[in-house]
């Protein structure tokens, strides 16, 4: 690559194209943008770059419009005095005011008590710079959006195969042959998985899509199988039962590679009952899975150690180690067969509404075509018990799933079933399969812990632990003596033991309740949780104002950082003006999220094209800024002086750990830019990725792409680079140890830490080690016949959350939205395509307009998410579509369950990893009556415009570009 490419012409101006990296959508593709005389006249796609190739979507080229949107703040605001929150009356102050601000206080709060300052991040791509300062604030209370968009997938994943979708693995489409999609967003991986399945599709692939839905990707597939929402654990089960029932499983993957055939003791009057049978105790304390377990060997009739060369392990039976007292064994397959053997074809048709016929053809395809259409390249490579294999085999069913199966309480053991399901059919990390991507996969759990307990938090002290982890134990949960939460979101206690991206969707409900205590401050970084990121929309809006009794607000201090006037700005004690993205400096760092492909590692930067607007400071540049006026240890020198100049210093600079050589960029590491991965500082590194189209990628030799969890060349690659502690195999756990260890200690059978009794039946309820089904809990809870749909919102993949129906050229494409519903409803209700009608839960209600489709099953209703808007909000007109037509059902959506007799308070998330249950809720739908108004309701106080916005443009912005800036 070059540099920026720049001519004069004195017809045209000075003309130059600038690379960087997109982020008008989490995707991230490369992109180029053309500039004149300083100003941005359009964007195109980096056909250099490895992840998108030059492809670029509706939402890429129209970035020029963000740049330019009226919705932009552009400077520092501090709420007036007397006005009221909610009401947007601000003033302008300057940064040194802001700053000194936010010194004061937040250094008061960390002398006294750090954990009543919460930072919550809507995007968590700088979560290991944000979890930085938080863990060296000291506060416990830190976590990103994961929790209430798929932490169900990540978790799910992680702690079966080692690895999860999108960031860190998905399907390999250049050789599958079968390829099978489950509830996966329009937009989700956009470019790379539009052009992913263009080739799949020329090459002859046969693509399934399982949906309630069939819109962007599902309306490609040969096949759409609509599914009932909230049922694909049954669905994925009863394949699994058909897989295991015609023999049509990989039993040399599963005895090799995964613990199915290890022995798990089967004795309920035993304290270890269901833990695996150790044959010695592992010493160290490491976060691997030690292999001192057994087999039972067919040979020798008895038991065996695992791995020993030229075992045959059974996979099925029923045995007794020849112990004092003869323990009682099974392999954990066997306990799979006895879990799958009632999950029928014909029981998930009554779960799901897919015809038994169906699922059994599904099963069958998927593993006929594992079997008999196998890959083979000719790869030799060395596994971690030092067996040579010649040559890299793979069974070619490619899976991806997203959101559509981890937004429900079910959620987690859904995807535990999908894991499963992808391990019989022995697809992991093989060629036409699911493939790990850099710096995955990881240990089952990972290594990285939460804090153990209230002594974690000390005044003007770093947190004792990661803000995230992984527990892999009850000793590993971040709660009090009487295993209570130490955290505001409860995160990590026994509500929610596996909640490894927190639970922001009920921060503000407990904040205001003070349970389990009070805040102070709550900061929050383009988090619009007083719109499309609640649930529970407007009893949110009411608790951010809501006062005490003393006449003081519940949540005492609130701080927004935001690009643009959202919702949640309004509620506001002081707003922080962030840069757009084509305004500041971001690392897309293999510490965090980064953007690797199958063949080795890869992470990207953004670099300025312009610069900032007004006032505006980036996010990272105010946490740098932060970190130094308070002291906290990681920023400053041992004599208190200030370690970096701003972000980019930072990003250069830092080291996870003194001289490890180890940071947050990957690429021209060294003093000469000469190493990769590991080395010193360079002082010219983000100039050499900027001359590098802004994108740093290593292809792992050959020999290392495949087989990742077991491949003993990768895993030596991988701890000598910092991914892996240990080059230690990552067993897949078909069945999960860890999960059994909490529900033991629910049963009162677990040496150490227990659960509050009142939570004991919940654990050991959904701490299950095999994946099994139940309904979603707002469907134990509700009225199903009063409440018969599903409702569900996605995605479009013209715009990405509320960032993009305040952009211009996009607004042309979705001013407002629909509910979708199939015609037989609108026939059963007596409504027509086109009316108003409402759609209304236990919550409350909604008015919209209606669109018939066949392209969603009966029972369920849908809409686009987040191009409703509250009036003024994002720089919009009193007359916006987004706000007189466009609606929001989050409304309706609950972000608690009902509370109990006792008074007691759950969220309505996944019991064992705190997802937001978005897509359980249920409605019933009417026609609106003829005398009420035609716009959406519930309708809010108009947002009027903040100091320093723009006024509006005319209609003009919507074709012209680059001239706005004219003087």
């Amino acid at each position: 690559m070059q540099d920026p490419i720049a001519h004069s012409d004195s017809t045209v101006g000075r003309v130059e194209v600038k690379e960087t990296t997109c982020y008008m959508c989490a995707c991230r593709c490369g992109i180029r943008v053309h500039m004149r005389d300083g100003e941005v006249r359009y964007i195109d796609g980096n056909p250099n770059h490895p992840l998108n190739k030059g492809v670029i979507c509706a939402k890429g080229s129209s970035g020029i419009m963000k740049q330019y949107s009226p919705g932009r703040i552009t400077k520092p605001l501090r709420r007036k005095a007397g006005a009221e929150r909610g009401a947007s009356e601000f003033e302008t102050i300057s940064w040194d005011e802001a700053f000194a601000m936010l010194e004061e206080r937040l250094g008061r709060l960390r002398a006294e008590d750090p954990k009543k300052f919460a930072l919550f991040t809507g995007r968590d791509q700088m979560q290991a710079l944000t979890g930085l300062f938080a863990k060296q604030f000291g506060t416990p209370n830190y976590a990103a959006h994961g929790g209430f968009c798929s932490v169900n997938m990540a978790a799910g994943m992680i702690y079966t195969i080692g690895g999860s979708f999108w960031e860190f693995g998905g399907p390999d489409l250049d050789r599958a042959k079968l390829f099978v999609m489950i509830g996966t967003a329009e937009d989700h991986h956009s470019n790379p998985l539009k052009i992913a399945i263009s080739e799949f599709k020329r090459r002859g692939g046969r693509f399934i899509s399982v949906n309630p839905i069939r819109t962007g990707y599902s309306a490609i597939a040969d096949e759409w199988v609509p599914i009932k929402p909230g049922t694909d654990g049954a669905l994925l089960m009863a394949i699994s039962h058909e897989i295991l029932k015609q023999g049509l499983f990989d039993r040399d993957f599963l005895v090799r590679y995964t613990n199915s055939a290890e022995l798990v003791i089967d004795d309920p009057s035993r304290d270890d009952h269901g833990l695996f049978y150790r044959a010695e105790m592992h010493v160290e304390e490491g976060c691997f899975d030690p292999e001192n377990k057994l087999w039972w060997d067919r040979n020798i009739d008895g038991p065996i150690s695992t791995h020993t060369p030229g075992a045959d392990p059974r996979l099925m039976g029923s045995y007794k180690l020849d112990m004092d007292d003869g323990i009682p064994v099974k392999p954990a397959f066997q306990l799979l067969k006895e879990r799958l053997e009632p999950c029928t074809p014909e029981w998930a048709a009554e779960i799901t509404g897919i015809p038994a016929d169906t699922i059994r053809r599904l099963a069958h395809e998927m593993g006929v075509t594992a079997r008999d259409q196998k890959i083979e390249l000719p790869i030799p490579w060395t596994d971690c018990w030092d067996v040579e294999h010649p040559s890299v085999t793979g069974n070619p069913v490619a899976f991806h799933a997203m959101r559509g199966m981890a937004a429900h309480s079910n959620g987690f053991q859904t995807i535990r079933a999908l894991g499963v399901l992808m391990t019989l059919l022995g697809t992991i990390d093989r060629p036409g399969g699911f493939r790990h991507k850099a710096p995955f996969p990881r240990p089952i759990p990972p290594c990285a812990k939460p804090p153990h307990g209230p002594e974690a938090v000390q005044p003007n002290t770093p947190l004792d632990g990661m803000p995230l982890g992984w527990p892999a134990k009850p000793e590993d949960l971040f709660v009090d003596a009487e295993g209570g939460p130490v955290r505001i979101d409860k995160a990590f206690s026994w509500e929610y033991p596996l909640s490894v991206h927190g639970l922001m969707h009920n921060v503000i409900t407990n904040a205001w309740r003070g349970d389990p205590y009070p805040i102070d401050t709550l900061f929050l970084f383009m988090a619009n949780m007083a719109w499309n990121s609640s649930m529970n929309t407007s009893e949110t809006r009411k608790m951010l104002v809501d006062k005490d009794v003393e006449g003081k607000y519940k949540i005492p201090f609130i701080v927004v950082c935001d690009t643009f006037s959202s919702e949640t700005v309004a509620f506001a004690d002081l707003v922080l003006p962030d840069t757009s993205y084509l305004e500041r400096h971001d690392a897309l760092s293999m510490l965090d999220r980064p953007i690797s492909e199958f063949d080795g590692p890869v992470d990207a930067v953004r670099i300025p094209v312009l610069p900032p607007k007004g006032e505006c400071k980036p996010f990272q540049d105010v946490i740098i800024e932060l970190g130094s006026r308070l002291k906290l240890p990681a920023f400053v020198t041992a004599e208190g002086e200030r370690k970096f100049r701003d972000y980019p210093d930072f990003i250069v600079n830092y080291e996870t750990s003194p001289g490890s050589g180890i940071g947050f960029l990957a690429g021209w590491r060294g003093k000469d830019g000469d190493q990769v991965l590991k080395g010193e500082p360079n002082p010219k590194q983000w100039e050499m990725y900027a001359k590098n189209g802004c994108v740093f990628h290593h292809e792992l030799p050959p020999s290392y792409q495949y087989m990742r969890n077991w491949n003993k060349g990768y895993l030596h690659w991988a701890r000598a680079h910092g991914m892996v502690r240990y080059a230690e195999p990552i067993t897949i756990h078909l069945y999960s140890e860890v999960l059994q260890k909490f529900r033991l200690a629910a049963q009162g059978k677990w040496p150490g830490r227990q659960p509050p009794d009142r939570l004991r039946e919940r654990v050991e309820t959904y701490f299950d080690p095999l994946p099994f089904f139940h309904r979603p809990l707002e469907d134990q809870l509700v009225d199903t016949l009063r409440y018969p749909l599903n409702a569900l919102t996605q995605r479009p993949m013209a715009m990405y959350h509320s960032w993009d129906s305040q952009n211009a050229w996009l607004r042309q494409i979705h001013s407002h939205n629909y509910l979708f519903v199939n015609p037989l409803v609108g026939k059963k209700h007596g409504f027509a395509d086109g009316d108003w009608i409402w759609v209304e839960s236990t919550l409350s209600k909604v008015r919209c307009m209606c669109r018939f489709s066949e392209a969603v099953e009966p029972g369920t209703v849908w809409t686009w998410n987040a191009i409703g808007k509250a009036n003024g909000a994002w720089g919009l007109g009193s007359n916006a579509d987004e706000s007189r037509k466009g609606f929001l059902l989050n409304h309706l959506i609950a972000e608690e369950l009902p509370p109990s007799p006792a008074g007691e308070h759950l969220s309505n998330s996944d019991p064992v990893t705190g997802q937001a249950a978005w897509f359980d809720v249920r409605v019933r739908v009417y026609k609106a009556g003829p005398d009420e108004p035609r716009v959406t309701s519930p309708q809010f106080d108009a947002m009027p415009r903040l100091p320093g916005q723009e006024k509006q443009r005319g209609k003009w912005q919507a074709y012209m570009a680059g001239v706005f800036g004219k003087k």
